[in-house]
């Protein structure tokens, strides 16, 4: 009898009988393994954003630009990793890479778990942890990468959709889940003892009052819960095709592929770090892409044929095209759910105060909201959100629907500036939160609905060979919002002027929707409504 996890030589899902007799049954066992692994991916990425607002309650001795800048770390890290895992599926198999990279994520999330039991822990050594939780953000590429190959075109937008949404549950999951942790002494004597806030907390059920014990350290540790279970499963369960990838080597081999990838790819991460304290972000980045670009060509072998094959897809102009575009989507989405926290935190934590003499200063707000009691739901809707914009995109058609979007997230990101600069210079700032939530939460929507969109229209205009690689390019590029979002918000705030940053992705935004119009929805489109 053969093996559930046997790798398979004959695979066309383009073929109805083949499709009906085998594919579908091998294909939904597959995905069905991918989502879960996916979504702890995104939850140990992205869990920076809860535990910097957690650290600043509890006193830890960094500044608020500081705590930002771990953020962005992890969003840097988490997107450059993305490149180099786009080639990782055609040349170590899907089973071999799902399983390393997903016990991969039990090192930050230990570590993390460790460092945050001593308040004395020093910042180069939360910065190191923020760059290995990228390893969840680079996970997204082979992913999706991955499932693309085991499912036919008409069940793209389906597949996708449902990968990528139920992953990204992965954010909503972490908001919900470390503010609930950390309540409790989950893991008895392992896990150290309890600290004290110095400043009111909460959870998804309500405020935590300053003085009360709270084990932040449960953030890192509770993933270890979820992680090995799954690695289990993805080894066990999954398959590599070998029509995707003919010579995956022995898993020992493949490993060895995977963790060089990505060890380029953190060599890169660590340039482009030290290339941020030297010159203007918007340069760094480009460098540090070009910079994982090249070093990916040193390696020896089949592998660097691999990788030039598929660096075919920068010649093609929609290449460039949906990065754009998935940008303005997924990058909203994921550089939202990183910075939200944090901002709730530092713009509604504290208010005006008018002196006697007329002056203003800002104090803290004693009856701040916390974003650990209501960031959680932007993500959350997003999430749910994405697998009905694949629905429809596979209805309607991807490029009407991100039409749509764009528009909206136009008009919600320029309103939502306008309310954070009412808020950041209110002597009640409480006042304007729902609205700021509100809008928030119309753009998580937007851009849930725009990833399952975009990704339908990336799989229908790229073939078998290229969308694997394009699919896993653009997700790389667009999870750098995961860093650009904290990193010009945390930047914007210490100015006093949030709003300039909301305006900022309005105006990119704007620029998104004349691309998608250009290429694929006019007269003369490229692509007619892919």
């Amino acid at each position: 009898m053969k093996r559930a996890n046997a790798d398979i030589e004959h695979w066309d899902v383009e073929d109805e009988s083949f499709w009906q007799s085998q594919g579908n049954k091998i294909a939904t066992r597959n995905l069905w393994i991918s989502i879960p692994s996916l979504l702890m991916g995104f939850a140990v990425w992205l869990m920076w954003g809860m535990i910097t607002t957690q650290m600043r309650n509890l006193g830890f001795d960094f500044t608020v630009d500081q705590l930002f800048t771990l953020t962005a770390i992890a969003g840097l890290a988490g997107a450059t990793l993305r490149i180099p895992a786009s080639f990782m599926i055609r040349i170590a198999g899907g089973r071999n890479t799902i399983f390393l990279t997903t016990a991969l994520l039990m090192i930050p999330a230990l570590g993390t778990g460790i460092a945050l039991m001593n308040p004395e822990t020093p910042l180069w050594i939360f910065q190191a942890l923020a760059l290995l939780s990228g390893i969840g953000g680079g996970n997204f590429a082979c992913s999706m990468s991955n499932i693309s190959t085991f499912y036919p075109k008409k069940q793209q937008g389906y597949a996708l959709g449902m990968n990528a949404g139920l992953g990204n549950f992965g954010v909503t999951t972490m908001q919900i889940l470390i503010p609930l942790v950390m309540t409790v002494g989950l893991f008895g004597a392992l896990a150290g003892d309890p600290m004290e806030l110095t400043r009111a907390s909460g959870t998804l059920i309500g405020r935590i009052e300053a003085g009360t014990d709270t084990w932040i350290q449960n953030a890192g540790f509770i993933w270890l819960v979820f992680l090995i279970p799954l690695a289990f499963a993805g080894w066990f369960g999954m398959n590599n095709l070998r029509t995707v990838t003919p010579h995956p080597g022995t898993p020992a081999a493949a490993f060895g592929k995977i963790l060089g990838l990505y060890a380029l790819g953190v060599v890169a991460t660590v340039v482009g770090m030290v290339a941020l304290e030297w010159i203007n972000m918007w340069l760094a980045l480009p460098i540090t892409i070009l910079l994982t670009l090249g070093l990916l060509l040193l390696l020896p072998g089949t592998i660097k044929t691999n990788i030039k094959t598929q660096y075919a897809i920068f010649r093609d102009k929609h290449t460039w095209a949906m990065t754009a575009i998935y940008t303005a989507t997924f990058g909203s989405f994921i550089g939202f759910s990183a910075a939200l926290p944090l901002s709730i935190t530092v713009i509604f934590g504290n208010m005006m105060e008018v002196a006697a003499d007329g002056s203003m200063t800002r104090v803290v707000n004693p009856d701040a909201p916390s974003a650990l009691t209501w960031a959680w739901m932007g993500p959350f809707v997003g999430a749910l959100i994405r697998p009905v914009g694949g629905w429809i995109s596979d209805k309607l058609g991807g490029a009407i629907v991100t039409q749509v979007i764009s528009v909206i997230m136009v008009a919600a990101s320029a309103a939502v500036g306008y309310v954070m600069m009412l808020a950041y210079n209110a002597t009640d700032p409480n006042q304007y939160f729902w609205m700021f939530l509100l809008l928030f939460i119309v753009l998580f929507a937007a851009s849930g609905i725009g990833n399952g969109s975009t990704f339908r229209s990336i799989g229908v205009i790229f073939n078998v060979q290229q969308k694997g690689p394009a699919l896993g390019w653009t997700s790389a590029v667009a999870a750098y919002g995961a860093f650009i979002a904290p990193r010009v918000m945390g930047e914007q705030i210490k100015a006093g002027t949030p709003e300039m940053a909301m305006y900022g992705f309005a105006v990119f935004y704007a620029v998104c929707l004349v691309i998608n119009w250009w290429f694929y929805l006019r007269k003369d489109a490229y692509v007619k409504n892919p």
